[in-house]
């Protein structure tokens, strides 16, 4: 027996480790096949019209600046009408969802055009193609677009519609600018389905979307816009780029700041330029003088600021006028209402001196005078042959002077302080009564403080002469006023008060000389001015004493006041107690007074009074001539009668048919069963009155008539007849009485007695 161990037998096994590299290669191997499966594209083809620019295997499909295609192949097409190209797209898998119907390719490459150039990146990249997403069936078959699409409406910002007459140079892509900066772009144009105008589609920024509002006005910037004269040139352009190209620009006028923002579903006007666009209300104005006008060149200024132009001037049929249409500046539309005036301005050369000389240089033009803000709009209007009176509302102080002729004063003539030039006359008119020529004045601003109620204004036209045996005196204000007229004034105080009406009046005087004649200022109140004016003259006794100056109604508007200078007795005119009334013509059945008005014109009358009382400047006229009897001496009595008949005041007394006396009043007694009729006997004939003595009613015819005496007619006089009268006797010896006094009352009869017309005293009268 052995001690070596016994050898187990095991059974072989069939597993080498040699076949794991083959395993790991064939899961290396499926792995890399899933994932070529995976990864691999989709293949599409796109007709191309050309394949100029398009390589197989190198052309990339590039979207928003990432590849996700590339061109794999590329065959020609004859299959259709329409030859070309088709390239074969392999697009990556994740694009798959987008191949659909509305999806567009095109292929971007270097383009230089007026509008710019585009797709400069692919001077180094290569052209490319680029596509644009869109909806519909999914499909693997496309044709592409000849060119980049309009910018997509879902585009953030804002996507507006123009209308324009006519395209100018716009193109795709032209920039759209607001104050000079793009702040978008022309998407495209077409013609309108009306085919009448051209609708041009432009985009704008969205951060820029808020500058349109729903008034904002669009105009097309393209090129440069040159405007030339005789005063010089203006060229108008919105920036290189506008030049080439084209361009719009907009802006939002400055009354139209609030406007609420734009409906992008409205369209806007697409202005041919920039004053089309700014002048955009239409206004038509009747125009009698046309000469030099020019439309489209002609401007409408107003105080030297153009405000519009002339758009269009036709002539009418007969060839005497025009109708212009004016298109004027939007802010102008609250002033396009009743009052507004147009006038045409030309050179004017006259004695006065030269108007419209910058239209020598600028040519003819329209010039406006805006109406009273608030008033009722319009639209026509007629020209002015000429220019306007100076507004009421200009700066400056505004005078109406009244002369009794015009001289060789007229509109330009100036207005001479010391002969310094201050203001001048703008307008020449005859006065409202047609007695009077009115001039418009008007003084500078700087002068105003120069005229008060102390201001004399006479007419410095022309040369004074004057001639005696010492020489000859010749005397002139000034060449100027020589040649073209001229009002001269002073004032004597300074410091005296302005009139409170608006527009003040004056009386222009013949010369210096009348003008400052001296005397007494002062102010009479009346209750109507029939028939006054300034020059009416001032009369005491048949003299004249003073003249109306100037008349004004006062600040109620109740009354007017009379502006009086009194030149001769002033100090016993101008004191309390003085009396002015005007007399007028008077015609009644018994008289006719003041007869010599109805020719040389109403007067006013004065009454000093009669005491030297406190002096004053303000009177009141009567409303009728004072009762001149009240202050005349003489022996007053009372007559009682039971009803007046003809007697009012002035009618007669008389004594033996011989005026001694005359009524002076009458009223109705204190119980009013009387009328008392008061009467003034002359200081020379008291004497004849006394307690005997007997009144009667002297008017009319007393008439007696019998069967056998026959008629018998009595009248005192032809006068008495008319105008009735009083008579008195006065009886003989006991029955005389005692002379009568002062305010003694007596009985007036009816008729006289033949006992009465007996009776005659002797009576001494004083010498």
């Amino acid at each position: 027996m052995s001690d070596l161990p016994l050898a187990k037998t095991r059974p072989a096994s069939n597993w080498s480790a040699i076949w794991v590299l083959p395993l790991i290669a064939l899961l290396i191997g499926g792995w890399l096949a899933w994932r070529a499966y995976s990864q691999a594209g989709i293949e599409i083809q796109v007709f191309f019209e050309s394949g100029a620019g398009i390589q197989a295997g190198k052309t990339e499909v590039i979207y928003k600046g990432m590849p996700i295609g590339k061109v794999v192949a590329l065959t020609l097409d004859d299959s259709g009408e329409k030859r070309g190209v088709v390239a074969t797209l392999e697009m990556s898998k994740e694009v798959e969802p987008h191949l659909l119907t509305g999806t567009r390719f095109w292929l971007v490459k270097p383009s230089v055009s007026l509008a710019g150039i585009t797709g400069l990146e692919t001077l180094v990249s290569g052209n490319y193609i680029t596509a644009s997403p869109g909806d519909g069936e999914p499909t693997r078959v496309f044709t592409a677009l000849s060119e980049a699409p309009p910018l997509s409406d879902t585009q953030p910002g804002l996507h507006l519609t123009l209308k324009a007459e006519r395209l100018g140079s716009l193109n795709k892509d032209s920039p759209v600018f607001y104050k000079q900066i793009q702040v978008g772009r022309v998407k495209g144009y077409a013609l309108a389905e009306d085919q009448s105008t051209v609708e041009v589609k432009i985009f704008i920024d969205p951060i820029y979307a808020g500058l349109v509002r729903k008034h904002t006005r669009f105009w097309n910037a393209s090129g440069i816009s040159i405007d030339a004269d005789l005063s010089g040139f203006k060229l108008r352009s919105e920036s290189l780029a506008s030049i080439v190209a084209g361009g719009i620009t907009f802006a939002t006028p400055e009354h139209r700041k609030d406007s609420p923002p734009t409906d992008p579903s409205i369209a806007f006007r697409l202005y041919e330029d920039f004053d089309a666009a700014q002048a955009g209300i239409r206004v038509m104005v009747k125009l009698s003088d046309f000469e030099g006008l020019q439309a489209g060149r002609t401007p409408v200024l107003y105080n030297g600021i153009q405000a519009g132009t002339l758009k269009a001037l036709k002539v009418n049929d007969d060839l005497t006028g025009a109708a212009a249409e004016l298109t004027l500046d939007p802010r102008t539309e609250d002033y396009l209402v009743e009052g507004t005036e147009f006038w045409v301005v030309k050179p004017s050369i006259s004695l006065a001196g030269i108007t419209g000389l910058e239209a020598l240089v600028k040519g003819n033009y329209i010039a406006v005078r805006p109406g009273e803000k608030g008033g009722a709009a319009k639209r026509d209007f007629e020209a002015r042959p000429k220019a306007p009176p100076l507004n009421l509302d200009a700066p400056g102080l505004h005078l109406v002077l009244f002369s009794d002729n015009r001289g060789s004063l007229e509109v330009g003539s100036p207005i001479l302080y010391r002969q310094v030039r201050v203001g001048s006359v703008q307008s020449v008119q005859l006065s409202r009564n047609s007695q009077q020529v009115a001039f418009g004045v008007h003084v500078e601003p700087e002068y105003a403080h120069l005229v008060n109620r102390t201001t004399r204004f006479w007419n410095a036209s022309g040369i004074t002469l004057r001639g005696g045996l010492s020489g000859v005196e010749v005397k002139s204000e000034s060449l100027q006023t020589l040649l073209a007229g001229g009002i001269a004034f002073e004032t004597s105080d300074l410091e005296a008060p302005v009139a409170a009406r608006r527009v003040q009046r004056f009386n222009l005087y013949e010369s210096r000389d009348s003008a400052m004649q001296g005397g007494q200022a002062i102010t009479i109140q009346l209750e109507r001015g029939d028939g006054l004016s300034p020059g009416t003259a001032i009369r005491y006794k048949g003299l004249d004493v003073g003249k109306v100056e100037s008349i004004e109604l006062s600040e109620d508007l109740q009354t007017i006041l009379l502006h009086v200078r009194v030149t001769q007795a002033a100090q016993q005119i101008a004191r309390a107690g003085t009396q002015f009334w005007v007399v007028k013509p008077e015609v009644s059945l018994t008289r006719a007074t003041n007869l010599e008005t109805l020719v040389s014109g109403q007067y006013l009358e004065v009454l000093p009074a009669d005491k030297a009382g406190a002096k004053q400047t303000h009177f009141i006229a009567l409303a009728a001539p004072p009762n001149q009897a009240v202050r005349e001496l003489g022996l007053r009595l009372v007559l009682s009668a039971a009803r007046r008949n003809s007697l009012k005041p002035g009618v007669p007394v008389t004594y033996r048919e011989v005026q001694v006396g005359k009524v002076v009043d009458y009223e109705l007694g204190p119980s009013a069963d009387r009328v008392l009729i008061h009467i003034l006997i002359e200081p020379r004939y008291a004497a004849l009155v006394h307690t005997g003595s007997r009144f009667w009613n002297t008017s009319g015819i007393g008439v007696e008539a019998g069967l056998f005496k026959g008629v018998k007619v009595r009248s005192e006089s032809l006068e008495t007849l008319v105008a009735g009268g009083v008579a008195f006797a006065t009886p003989e010896l006991e029955q005389m009485g005692s002379r009568a006094k002062p305010g003694q009352t007596f009985a007036l009869f009816d008729e006289s007695q033949e006992e009465w017309l007996q009776w005659a005293p002797k009576i001494a009268l004083p010498r």
